[in-house]
Order: structure tokens, then C-alpha cells, then sequence
């Protein structure tokens, strides 16, 4: 007998529980497991295999009393937390110990697992892999499933990518039509004969069975699904050739909308590059001509002061002279002797010529008011320019105008009024909300209950007042009719304040807004809680005149002819809203149709 026979009929004899015993017992049932699992075909995931704490391939893994694996740092880490209620349990059974299991590493499990990596261990499928609640899942994996790759029209099924094999590997499957997966596949069974509807009912315009065509459907129009579809599928082509040309004429729609964009803004900074040099050089203009002005003021200062002087020079000479003179004739008007009176009268009595009166221009405090005057007018007619003379920019099909014109004098008639009326309509936004809007929201009545109108940050929330939807610029007229005590027809910044009872809120009573109050008997007119009182005929309509370039609001009543209440002259820094306030329930006021 061989030394090797002898030996493992020594090891025989021993004892199973010894080391040596157990070692080859642990190798030899890995072995076998290995190779029953080849024999069988048997293929082992990695869930199978994984730590259900940690979820990896299990490492140093130990079995608790319950029977579930672990790896050791997993379970001890877990068993740690609870020490604190001396009780503990397995994490997936919930099985409770008490003392604290002493664990040991399992061999067997881990020389099993240490085997299989190097063997090769299937890998699960990533969770990818797996159908969620919106995949088509392969309709032949069993427990969870994969997602499908293709489905088939012929199996109505749908297949993963293993399952799928069968059908690019078998001569009759590799003739079924694959399509991408889709959940809609019982929609291709007709439920009443539980067949795969292959034809097509023009008459009814469904897809059915061909059963169907020999029964419910017998004498229709019928065709197959494929002959329909080819018919379809020309149609199908003619709409995305017109989808496609209309896609390249709006892509062209665009491109030359960009280009015009581009033209524009290329347009606009060069007018603002143009008008700048222009300002400018009238300020340059302006500041040479304020260099002139002065130059000239003072250079004829110094020659009036010049003449001046020379002339108070010879005044003072003369007054020095004259002073001489008068001392020598009043000396000669004492001497007593009569003949040296006589003698030397002749040549004492006679004058030097007097300096002519006439050189002498006194204009107290008017010297140069004259150039301050010119100066005044010239200020004047540049505001009048600056006011009068405005840009007006309009938009015509794709062209940008900019003129400057003198703006036309002020209308005075209602027909001259009338082309400059605007359609306006009340904005339910800003609304109070006792303020019932009609007449495609150009009529207003104060009622009693609040109306259903939603939150908005736009709102009236104390005073019956609303805003026109529509800004005012320009030159701008319309007209308002009102039935009822009494209306206020105002014109207001958007950024009047809206939520509360103060003044600030309120038209009339801030340096936002201006208000006519429309009463029975009476006019009044408020800007920044100012009333000014208006006389004229009384009216149930009232017109309103804006330019806003000019800073013109004017109130007037309407009847056969139309009478101006109050005009305001003043400067508009911000675009205008009309704006309607309705004093009492029942009350009414209709912004009216004017075209």
C-alpha cells in the first residue's frame, strides 16, 4: 500500500470533527456543490450571495442561529447599535437573541463564495436591466423581469434579450415581425373572437379579425391591415412632405425675422450713435455761442465804461473849473473899488463852453436787458422745439419709420376730436370687487355684494375704482357716459397704490393722478387732493382729450357741442391709464363706442 492510500485511511479513522477532517469535508462539498451546479446547469446570481446589510458579495460572512448569512463586520456593526436594549435580532427575520450570539466565520460559505468568484459568478442584471412600472417587461422571465427588447406581432409577446434568442436563432421564429417593445399588443387581439386582427373595415374604419369579416362586418369595404397601411402610409408621406416645406418656410420666416432684428438694431444704434454727435454738437454749438454772448457783453461793458468815464472826466474838469471861476467872481463881487470892479469883470464874467448835455444817456438799470431778453426769447423757442418737435416711431409691416414733426394745434371741434379716439376696456384685474363689468368689460355698475373675482396684487381694495387695460400715449380721445349721483373720470400712472383706504391710493388725491368729479349740480376737479372747482353745462357725457407729448389733459361736456371744463397743462413723465371711480350702489358709467 502507498503512503498516500495509508494516509487517507489514517485520516478515515480519525475523528470528523478534527481540523484536517473538516478542511477536506469543506473542499470536498465545494467541489461537489461546484460540480453539481455544472452538471445542472445551475446559475447563481449575485443576490444570491450578497449581504443583506450591506448588499455586496458577502465577506468574512457568519450564519446567525436563525440560519441567514452575514458578513461579520455587517452584523456586528448592526448588533453594536442594539446593545443598548441588550436584545438582539437578525435584520431580516427579526428573530430576537438573548445573550448576544457568539458568531464564528463560516468556512464553508466562504471558501463556496471565494470558489465561485473565481469560476465566474453570473452577474445579476444591473438594476436597468429590470422592467420599472413604465417598461414593457419580457413576458416569459419568471419572478422579476427584465425589460423587453423587442416584441412580436406573430407571438403577441414580448421577449428580453436572452429570451429573444429563439427568434434570430429558429427558421419559423426568424420569419415573426419584431417590433419595439410595446404594451399595446392585446389591442391586436379582437376581443370577440379572440383572433389576431390582420384586416381593415374601410366601411367602419377599424381594424378587426377575419372572422369579423365574414360576420358583423360581411359586405363592408375590407381590406388588409398591410394594404391599408401601404394606403395609409402614402398619405402619411404627402403630409410630412408639406409638414417638412412648411417647416423650411417658417425656418425661413425666422431667418429673415432675425436678419430684420439685426437691421433693426444695427438701425437704431446708429440713430442713437447720430444723434448723439448731433446733441452734441449743438451743445458745442450752444456753448460757443453762450462764449459769444459773454465776449460780446463784456467787451461793450468796457467801451461803455470808457465812454462813461471820459465823459464823468470832463464833467469833473468843468466842475473844477467852474468852482474856480466862482471863487474869483465872488472875490471880484467884494472889491470896492469901482474901477478895478469894471476892469476885471470882462474877463471873469465870460464862461467856457459847457459840456453838451445830450452825450449824456442816463438808462437807469437797462444796460443790457435787451440781451437778456434776446437770450430769454432764444430759451423759449428752444423749449417749444424740444417740446413740440417729437419722435414719433410706427411700425409698418416690417419697416421702422422715425419723423419729426411740429405737433398739429390743439382740435377744437368733436369731429377733430374724433381721430384721435382710442377703443379702451376696462381691466377686471384691477377692479373693485363691487364693481360688476359688462358690455365686453366697457360698462361698470357699483353693486352691493362683492363679485367673484379672484385674488390679484392689481386691485382696488378699498376704493370702487378700475383701470383701463390699454396705456395712453400720444395724442388720445374718448368719451364716458354715466347715470347715477355722480362718476370720476381720471387719467393714472400704473403705479398709483392699490391695496387700502389711504389717499395715495385713491384718483385725484396724489401726484399720480388726475380726476374730474361728475356730480348732478356740480364739476370738481382734484390733483393732489387740490379740488378746483369747474363750472359748465351739466352732461351725462364727458370727453377726454390727452397729448401726452405736450402734457394737454382736458375735460369736456358733450351734448350737441362740446364745452371745455378744465384743461391741465403739465409734463407726463410715464405712459397713462384711464381710470373710472363709481361713488354710489347702482350707479353706472360706459366707456363708449366711438367707431
Amino acid at each position: 500500500m502507498t503512503k498516500r492510500s495509508s494516509d487517507s485511511q489514517h485520516c478515515s479513522a480519525r475523528d470528523n470533527s478534527s481540523p484536517c477532517c473538516l478542511l477536506s469535508n469543506t473542499a470536498r462539498s465545494t467541489l461537489s456543490m461546484r460540480g453539481e451546479m455544472a452538471q445542472k446547469g445551475v446559475q447563481l446570481d449575485q443576490e444570491t450571495f450578497s449581504c443583506a446589510i450591506c448588499l455586496d458579495l458577502l465577506r468574512d460572512p457568519v450564519t446567525t442561529p436563525c440560519g441567514h448569512s452575514y458578513c461579520m463586520k455587517c452584523i456586528k456593526m448592526h448588533w453594536d447599535g442594539e446593545d443598548v436594549k441588550r436584545i438582539h435580532s437578525c435584520p431580516q427575520c427579526r428573530q430576537t437573541f438573548i445573550p448576544r450570539p457568539v458568531l464564528v466565520k463560516n468556512t464553508m460559505l466562504a471558501a463556496l463564495v471565494e470558489e465561485l468568484k473565481k469560476t465566474g459568478l453570473q452577474a445579476a442584471p444591473a438594476d436597468h436591466c429590470y422592467a420599472g412600472p413604465e417598461d414593457v417587461a419580457c413576458d416569459v422571465c419568471t419572478g422579476r423581469k427584465l425589460k423587453a427588447l423587442k416584441s412580436c406581432l406573430v407571438c403577441l409577446a414580448s421577449y428580453c434579450e436572452k429570451h429573444l434568442q429563439p427568434h434570430h436563432d429558429v427558421a419559423p421564429l426568424k420569419k415573426h415581425k419584431l417590433v419595439e417593445p410595446s404594451k399595446k399588443l392585446q389591442e391586436n387581439i379582437c376581443s370577440r373572437h379572440d383572433e389576431v386582427m390582420k384586416m381593415f373595415c374601410r366601411t367602419d374604419q377599424q381594424c378587426i379579425c377575419y372572422l369579423c369579416s365574414v360576420d358583423e362586418h360581411k359586405g363592408h369595404d375590407t381590406v388588409s391591415a398591410a394594404a391599408e397601411r401601404t394606403e395609409r402610409q402614402r398619405e402619411l408621406e404627402v403630409s410630412r412632405l408639406n409638414i417638412q416645406q412648411r417647416i423650411q418656410d417658417r425656418e425661413k420666416d425666422v431667418k429673415e425675422l432675425q436678419q430684420e432684428v439685426e437691421a433693426i438694431n444695427g438701425s437704431a444704434d446708429k440713430a442713437v450713435e447720430d444723434s448723439e454727435k448731433i446733441f452734441t454738437e449743438l451743445i458745442r454749438l450752444m456753448e460757443k455761442r453762450r462764449s459769444d454772448v459773454k465776449q460780446q457783453v463784456r467787451s461793450q461793458q468796457e467801451t461803455e465804461v470808457s465812454r462813461v468815464k471820459d465823459l464823468q472826466e470832463k464833467l469833473e474838469q468843468e466842475i473844477t473849473e467852474l468852482k474856480r471861476k466862482d471863487a474869483e467872481l465872488e472875490k471880484l463881487s467884494h472889491t470896492e473899488d469901482h474901477n478895478q470892479f469894471l476892469h476885471n469883470y470882462p474877463s471873469l464874467s465870460r464862461l467856457s463852453q459847457s459840456t453838451d448835455s445830450s452825450s449824456i444817456n442816463i438808462r437807469p438799470l437797462r444796460y443790457f436787458e435787451d440781451v437778456t431778453a434776446a437770450v430769454s426769447e432764444l430759451r423759449d423757442k428752444l423749449q417749444d422745439v424740444l417740446r413740440d418737435q417729437r419722435t414719433n416711431i410706427s411700425l409698418t409691416d416690417t419697416e421702422v419709420h422715425v419723423s419729426l414733426s411740429r405737433p398739429e394745434p390743439e382740435p377744437k371741434t368733436r369731429a377733430e376730436f374724433l381721430k384721435y379716439s382710442c377703443e379702451l376696456t376696462l381691466d377686471p384685474n384691477t377692479a373693485h370687487k363691487q364693481l360688476l363689468l359688462s358690455e365686453g368689460n366697457r360698462k361698470l355698475t357699483r353693486m352691493n355684494q362683492h363679485q367673484s373675482y379672484s385674488s390679484h396684487p392689481d386691485r382696488f381694495t378699498w376704493w370702487a375704482q378700475v383701470l383701463s387695460r390699454e396705456s395712453l400715449t400720444g395724442r388720445c380721445y374718448w368719451e364716458v357716459e354715466w347715470s347715477g349721483a355722480g362718476v370720476g373720470v381720471a387719467v393714472t400712472y400704473k403705479s398709483i397704490s392699490r391695496a387700502g383706504r389711504l389717499l395715495e391710493c385713491s384718483f385725484g388725491s396724489n401726484d399720480k393722478s388726475w380726476k374730474l368729479n361728475c356730480l348732478l349740480s356740480s364739476y370738481n376737479f382734484y390733483y393732489n387732493n387740490v379740488q378746483t372747482l369747474v363750472s359748465g353745462p351739466q352732461s351725462s357725457k364727458v370727453g377726454v382729450y390727452l397729448d401726452h407729448n405736450a402734457g394737454i389733459l382736458s375735460f369736456y361736456s358733450v351734448s350737441e357741442t362740446m364745452t371745455l371744463l378744465h384743461r391741465v397743462q403739465t409734463t407726463f413723465t410715464q405712459p397713462l391709464y384711464a381710470g373710472l371711480h363709481v361713488f354710489n350702489y347702482e350707479d353706472t358709467v360706459e366707456l363708449c363706442k366711438l367707431r
